[in-house]
């Protein structure tokens, strides 16, 4: 099952990033999805497979959580 996330949406991955982050803001969608770090705005890409196996929680689904774009 896919999940619908729109860009700007904050989410948790099930395992923390090195910073020692949960929390990412997708930045593109597509085939891929960008995601940008909360902590340390460590840009990634993830194909959506992956995003749909690590994701735990979308935490807010709005255009609101984007910070400094």
């Amino acid at each position: 099952m896919a999940i619908i996330i729109d860009i700007g949406a904050k989410i948790q991955l099930k395992k923390p990033h090195p910073c020692g982050s949960y929390d990412w803001i997708v930045t593109r969608l597509g085939s891929d999805i960008g995601l940008l770090c909360v902590l340390c705005n460590r840009r990634i890409m993830l194909s959506r497979s992956q995003l749909d196996r690590r994701i735990k929680e979308i935490a807010s689904n709005n255009q609101d959580s984007i910070a400094g774009e």
